[in-house]
Order: C-alpha cells, then structure tokens, then sequence
C-alpha cells in the first residue's frame, strides 16, 4: 500500500474556491465555507456549473473506449510477437515471400482482433455511462441528488452510513461517524470523525475533521464542503499512480500457461528440425527459414483474433441483455461460476416493499400511534423526509410512502437526537420531544434486537410475531421509554424499553423467480439465500416458490462454528439467516476453500465484504455505492434470469475458445511433425516455409467463424476450466493421427504418381488443407457431428469456403508464383477416399479419448487467488469515472492551459 502524506498548502497549484486538506483541516468551518465561496445552503447551480467547467469532472478514469489502448494489448500477444520476429528475419535472410506472407498474417490477426475487442470496448463504454453513481449534494438551497463526477469545490454534501466518500470533504457537521480508510492508510479499524478543527500535525490519519474520497462511512451520518475533487484529491492521485492495469483473470492466467505449452513445443521440434537438416547438409538459411516457418506454423496465430470475436459477440448479447461487465474477461469468470450465494430481496422477491399494518403489542396504543413513532424512529430530518425519502433505507421508504404517513405533523415534534442504524445493533433510535414535551426515546430495529431490551414485554407478542414470519412479512419492533431530562442518548441508554409494537411489511416472490431458479440449476449452479432477515421468513419465501431447501443457518449458529465445522455446513445449507457481514464473506470464503467457484449477488452495505471475497461479485444499478464498487458485473435489471443468461454466454465463449484451441494444436502438431519428418527422410522439403504460412493463414482464417458456432447443451450444464494436461493428450493423440494420413499421402504421391517437388507439396497442400479442416466438425462436439449436432451456417459456409480455395489455388494461375504443379484428376478421387476414411478414424479416436477415465473433468483445485490491495483500488476508482479522456496525469486544467502540479506523495 502506498505511504501517504498530505502535501503542503504552498506546493499545490490552486484554482478558484479550492484549498488544500490540510489547510481546510485547521480552519472553523465558517472560515472554510468562505474561503471556498460556498455557505452552509451549497452552491447556485449556475457557479457549480462554472466551476466544473474551470476544475473539471470529479473523475480519476475514463471508461471511454481507447483504440491505442486495444491495439496495445493486440500487439503485446507471445503468438503476434512470434510472428513478428520469424517475419523480421525471413526478411533479412532474403525470402520476401514468407515475410510477406506472415505480415498478411499478423494483419489480418491484429485487424480482426483489434476490431472485435474495440466493439466490445464501445459495447462496455455505452453500459458503464448508464451506471450513476449519485451524491446527495445541497444546490440553491435544495437538496438533491447529482452525479458524483459532477462534484464541484464549494458543494456541500450529506452522507450516511454506508456511503463512499466521493472527494476530500471537510465535514460542517457530524453525528456518531465513523469512517473507514483502510484503503488509503492500510487500518483496518474505523476512525472517528469530528468537524472541530485539527491542530498541529497534519499527518493524514490526523485529519479528524476531514473525510478522504474513496474511503467509506462505517457508522453514523454528515454534512461536509467538498474541497477537493479528481486527481487532486489523496485518493485521486494514487488511482492516477496505479494506471488502468487490471488483476489478471483466471481465463488470462489459462491463455499464458497455455502459450508456454506452445513455446516449449515449438522450440524443441524447431530445434531438432533445424540441426537434422545441418546435420543433412542442407544450406542453413533454407533450413533456418523452414525451422522458422515450422515455429509459426505450430502456433494457433489466430488465437487472440478468436478469442477477441468471442469476447465481443458475448458483450454485444449480454449487453441487449441489460448485463455490464466491468472487464470483457469477467464473462468467462461468470461462466465459470457454480455456486451462487444471492440476497433474497429483488432477487426472489419483487424489491418493491410496502407497509401494510401497525399491530400494537397493547391496548394503550392506537395504529396511528404506532405509525407515528415508526416514522420519528428513521434518521431523516421529518420534515424532509415526508416531501423527499432520497437515502433512507427501504423500510423507511415504505413507512413514509404509506397513506397513513400524510397526516404526520413534524412540526409538532423536535428531534433532540439520534444513534443511526449500524449492522450491529440493527436498530435506531432517537430522543424527541412533543409540543416541547419531556423528551422520549424511541427505539426502531430487528424484532430479536429490540425485545432483547424490553421489560414486561405481553405474552402474546411472540405469537403475533410468528405469525407474520409464517406468512412470509418482513416486521420492524418499535419500542419506548420516558426520557425526561435528557437531551442527548448514547447506546448504553438502549434499555428498559417498553414494547409499542410492531410495523408489518411486505416483498412479494416475484413470478418469474421459479423460472429463474430453474434455469440456474439446470447449469448446474446452486443456489444459496444469505439475507439479514429472519429465517423462517427466508424459508417462507423459499416454499412459495417450490425451492427445496438443504437447511437453514443463523447468525448466532455460525458464529458458534468453527470453519471446518462452517466449511462443511455451509456445503449443506440453503439458507444463511441473520448474518452479519463478517459472516457472510467468511460463509463465501468457506466455500470458495471447499473447491466451488462462487459468485455473490448482493445491493446492501452490508454486502460489500461478501462481494470482495467471492470469485465473481455480482450486484446491480440501484446497489448502493459500496455494493456496486464491490462487484465484477452489474445488472441493470435485479434479475435471476438475466444472471443465468450471462453464466451461459460465459460457458458458450469458453466452449467455442477451446473448439478452436483442440483443433489448432492438434492439426498443426501433426501437420508440422509431418513435416519435420519428410525434411529429414525426402531430399526437398515437403512444403515450402510460404506454402506452409498461407496454409496456415488460410485454415485459420477459416476458423475465425467458432465464436458463432453452436454449443451444445451438455457443454453449458457445467462450468469448464482450462486443463493444460488434457490439451496436451489430445494434441498427442489426434496429432499423430493427422500424421498418419499425411504420411499416406506422401507414398501416394511418391509411388503412385511419381510426383516431382511441384506436385507433391500441391497435392500435400490440398490434403492438409481438407483434413484439418473438415476435422472442425468432429472436434467441435463429442455428439456424432450433424446428425446429433448441427454447427452454425456461419462455420459450415467458412470451412467449406476455405477447403475450396485450397483445392483451387493450386490448380489456379497463382500456382507457378506459389511454388505449385498441376496435379493429375485421379489424385483428387484419391483425396477424397483418404479424408474421408480420416474423418471416421478421427471419430472413433474421439469416443475411445472422452471415454476414459483420465479425460473427465478435473476436480477444482481448492485455491483461493490472493488480490492485492491494488485490486480493491481499480475496482473503487471506476465510481470516479466518466465517458471522455481526462486530463493527462499530474495536470491541472485552467482556462485551456495546462500547468504541472507537484504532488509529495510517494509510492
């Protein structure tokens, strides 16, 4: 983690209404207000507007699509850089023809790969600008809300609990808040915040008086003058410090292992190659530059091209499906997935919650009366929140969106205090005062939190309660006591408390939810409920929609396991109630260990912990901020179903990647052992090194239609992984057998036809072309190919395009100039007897590899991938993000000029 320190008032560049933390940190908050032109009401819209047009966005990224950026990560490819340098020094020994024929390669691989990434790009881009991440903000006097980028120096903003910090703040006002920092200062505790002005040292962990943009509210709730914004804030300059590098997936980290297994392959047999034919006498740059093209010709050049289309083909249909993910390669992650751990609200309920009755614990208090205390137990001023419910939670929002709220009077009551919700206690309280009454608390929570501290509670309260959880209610307890005297409460005053009685609320199973359910069980992904509710209203939830459930765990029962005895229950349980969030991460940490990939699906504060530990965060639009930093895919739809539809265009790109993968290493192995042997025992080379390059270019090329080939079902019920080991027994296996037909066509060549070098490379040509080919259609199902599994149109039309053009070229003008001689017709009868005794024999190898044991699907190994805490930063910085370029790092933007600005930071 980066040391930190707040850099001198003197060193930074000013502009107008701005200071430095440090500065505003040891002023009384009138002077800071002045000094920032702004008053205790926030800015007139019309000087916010200035000002953002003079300072700039509040944004340290840009998720506008970047065609360098793209092009970058084409040519950084091991495989183009391969090319690249076989092509360099095809060039130098003098053989244009390969060169050129391995730059239409790189073009052509570069070209499409840039294009369908830079698609994808574009795809992700218009999907991030409709994710709002919002402030509450104080403009003319009203407050509103507005988009965190569009924060100015001078805004005044209200934050609660929950809530990421959206620039360096200097608070005005303060109630019980704690904050979070750990992502700037390494401290896992919270530290506690106070407007009162800081003397001394300006230290950042000193800065008491001063919240930090990206850090996050624990507990309690402000107001605070925005004095920093962007890269001038310590958050800002430290994502400005990082760049726009991501963690690697664990897709990424299969293509590197894989391109390693290429490179070792290709060395050895480029190798022996290369001393057989020294060793033969042959002239050394002929033997180098057929050494060369051997070492191209084994490599899938294509492979970031395919990998890239299927990327963008992916993005473009979860993208009609209202799915933003965040990086393209999310989507094999999220495909990868098979088990998800999901809240119950808006999930498998509607998420539209409304109140529907207060039901008194005694005879003394009337409905309305009940209703009126839940209403002064919320922590928005009254008389806001019966015109506005902007950040309440949803429990408050339904309370005050109730028909029986209209005719609460707030004048009537004056709020001497409040202890704002945590996740801790699960409850809130206030001290108000009637008609300038004696004051009385009020306390509004968990019902099992509430009448933990009640007296003298009736006797049939806990049957009135059971039976709303019976029928599937969410139930808020409201209790009270006399105050007198008092003008201020701290927890310790939480006791004592006499039982008013209960508010009634209820979220609908949506109807689809079954549906949904079905679908992610049939890819073979269980499903688990972890929610803060009470259990048997999870379960009631569950039984309506026909979910059988493997048991249910409380918060009390999993603190009192151990992690082995968790890990173990966790596997079996269906149902996590009441659960902390330390106990939710810790539940998904268990079952990541157990060996399962696990996503969460989470919108709460309360999920931001769970979201970070789990292999693929899954969270949506309406998330509150901390939620939607947290996860890898936002939905913009809260739906299960548009979930199972991104699992299985995960499944469907890792399918189609692997098709062209098996296909490439095998036919290549064979084809280039197949060369490599006629080297050594012909006295010419088999295939020229251009012959060899345009045979490759054009199989490829071929190829290039498997992002939209069909999958079939059977491949989308599981999620695959990449198996460096099998990939190697299958290039083993169906290699040679490639061979075994090209050494067929050598003797046929040789004996039957006499055939001079012309022809024998054309007629070698052909075969090869043909066969690797045509085996797409058996390597790309373990069903037999179009009786039981028909391939796409697309696929059909290239492949069959490609082996025409290959049978054609030799027979056409170019042949002279491509080292080519007619070949005689009885030849072609013979071609097509041998491909298609080749494509029966590459059947039966099929069934005979899939049928043993050693080819089954791995048991996942039990890692769990360590991220750094630069990946925590990455994922908060996209908040602070907007559609265009930003300013180049480390400037200031004034009146079209840039000016340097220095920063004593370090890293």
């Amino acid at each position: 983690m980066p040391e930190l320190h707040v850099p001198d008032f003197h060193l930074q560049e000013q502009l107008p209404g701005q200071m430095t933390m440090a500065h505003a940190a040891q002023l009384p908050v009138e002077e800071v207000l002045d000094q920032l032109g702004s008053g205790s009401g926030g800015l007139a819209s019309v000087e916010a507007a200035k000002r953002l047009a003079d300072v700039g966005p509040n944004a340290v990224r840009t998720h506008q699509a970047s065609g360098w950026s793209v092009l970058g990560r084409q040519l950084g490819s091991p495989i183009l850089i391969l090319l690249a340098i076989t092509a360099g020094l095809s060039l130098f020994l003098g053989d244009a023809t390969n060169s050129i024929v391995i730059g239409v390669i790189l073009l052509v691989s570069v070209g499409l790969g840039f294009t369908n990434e830079f698609r994808a790009e574009r795809a992700a881009e218009a999907l991030h600008s409709r994710v709002t991440h919002l402030a509450a903000v104080l403009r003319d006097g009203t407050l509103d809300e507005v988009g965190v980028t569009a924060l100015v120096p001078g805004d005044v903003v209200h934050l609660a609990i929950g809530a990421i910090v959206p620039a360096d703040i200097r608070l005005l006002t303060a109630k019980d808040l704690l904050c979070d920092e750990s992502i700037l200062t390494g401290e896992s505790l919270p530290v506690s915040k106070d407007p009162a002005p800081v003397t001394g040292a300006v230290a950042l962990a000193d800065l008491t008086s001063c919240l930090f943009m990206g850090t996050v509210v624990q507990s309690g709730s402000c107001t605070g003058a925005v004095v920093a914004t962007g890269g001038r804030a310590e958050f800002g300059r430290i994502a400005l410090g990082l760049g726009e590098r991501q963690p690697q997936t664990e897709f990424q980290l299969g293509l590197k292992r894989f391109s390693y297994l290429l490179l070792q392959v290709a060395i050895v047999l480029t190798s022996l190659i290369f001393i057989a034919n020294l060793l033969l006498q042959r002239p050394v740059i002929e033997s180098l530059l057929f050494s060369l093209a051997i070492a191209v010709g084994i490599t899938p050049q294509l492979l970031p091209a395919v990998v890239s289309t299927s990327l963008a083909t992916g993005t473009r249909q979860l993208a009609k499906r209202k799915v933003l993910v965040k990086r393209l390669v999310c989507i094999e992650d999220l495909g990868d997935m098979d088990v998800l751990v999901t809240d119950k609200t808006g999930t498998l309920t509607e998420g539209r919650i409304s109140f529907t009755a207060a039901l008194p614990a005694g005879e003394g208090v009337s409905p309305g009366a009940l209703l009126t205390l839940g209403l002064l137990a919320t922590e928005a001023e009254y008389s806001e929140a019966k015109v506005s419910t902007v950040g309440l939670n949803p429990l408050d929002t339904a309370l005050w969106a109730s028909a029986d709220a209209a005719g609460f009077l707030p004048d009537r009551y004056e709020r001497l205090d409040v202890i704002d919700f945590d996740h801790l206690r699960r409850r809130t309280s206030v001290l108000v005062s009637e008609d300038g009454g004696p004051a009385r608390l009020v306390t509004k929570g968990s019902p099992e939190d509430v009448l933990a501290l009640c007296v003298d509670t009736p006797s049939g309260v806990q049957a009135m309660l059971d039976e709303q959880f019976n029928a599937g209610s969410r139930v808020v307890a409201v209790a009270s006591r006399a105050a007198g005297g008092m003008t201020a409460i701290e927890p310790s005053d939480e006791k004592d408390l006499v039982l008013e009685g209960l508010l009634v609320f209820l979220d609908r199973p949506k109807a689809n939810a079954r549906a949904s359910l079905d679908q992610l069980e049939m890819l073979g992904i269980t499903v688990k409920i972890a929610t803060g509710d009470n259990a048997k209203v999870a379960e009631k939830v569950c039984d309506e929609l026909g979910v059988l459930s493997g048991g249910t765990l409380t918060g009390a029962e999993v603190e009192a396991l151990s992690d082995a005895e968790l890990a173990a229950a966790a596997r079996e349980a269906s149902i996590f109630a009441r659960v902390s969030p330390e106990q939710k991460a810790r539940i998904i940490r268990l079952l990541r260990q157990s060996g399962g990939s696990v996503g969460f699906m989470g919108d709460g504060v309360n999920d931001a912990l769970a979201l970070h530990a789990a292999d693929i965060g899954i969270s949506v639009d309406s998330a509150t901020d901390v939620a939607k930093d947290a996860a890898d895919v936002v939905l913009l739809d809260k739906d299960l179903g548009v979930l199972a539809e991104g699992v299985m265009e995960g499944r469907r790109i890792f399918a189609n990647t692997i098709k062209y993968v098996l296909m490439g290493t095998s036919s290549n192995f064979g084809n280039m052992f197949s060369a490599a042997t006629a080297s050594v025992v012909l006295s010419f080379l088999p295939m020229l090194p251009g012959q060899i390059l345009l045979n490759n270019l054009l199989y490829d090329t071929g190829q290039l239609a498997i992002p939209g080939d069909r999958v079939d079902k059977e491949q989308l019920l599981a999620p695959s992984h990449w198996n460096i080991g099998f990939i190697r027994r299958f290039m083993f296996l169906f290699g040679p057998i490639s061979s075994l037909f090209d050494f067929a066509t050598f003797a046929l060549m040789l004996f039957a036809f006499n055939a001079v070098p012309g022809e024998f490379r054309a007629g070698w040509f052909i075969e090869s072309i043909a066969t690797q080919t045509l085996i797409i259609f058996a390597i790309r199902t373990r069903r037999v190919p179009f009786l039981r599994s028909r391939p796409s149109a697309g696929l059909l039309g290239a492949s069959l395009g490609v082996v025409a053009l290959g049978i054609f070229l030799p027979l056409s003008p170019l042949a002279g100039v491509l080292g080519f001689d007619p070949l005689p017709t009885p030849f072609f009868l013979a071609l097509l007897g041998m491909t298609v005794v080749y494509l029966v024999m590459v059947e039966f190898a099929k069934r005979w590899f899939f049928a043993r044991t050693a080819q089954q699907p791995p048991v996942r190994p039990a890692v769990i991938p360590r991220r750094r805490p630069t990946h925590h930063i990455s994922r908060r910085a996209a908040r602070f993000s907007t559609p265009v370029a930003r300013p180049l790092r480390g400037q200031l933007v004034r009146g079209g000029r840039k000016r340097k600005a220095r920063t004593t930071h370090r890293r």
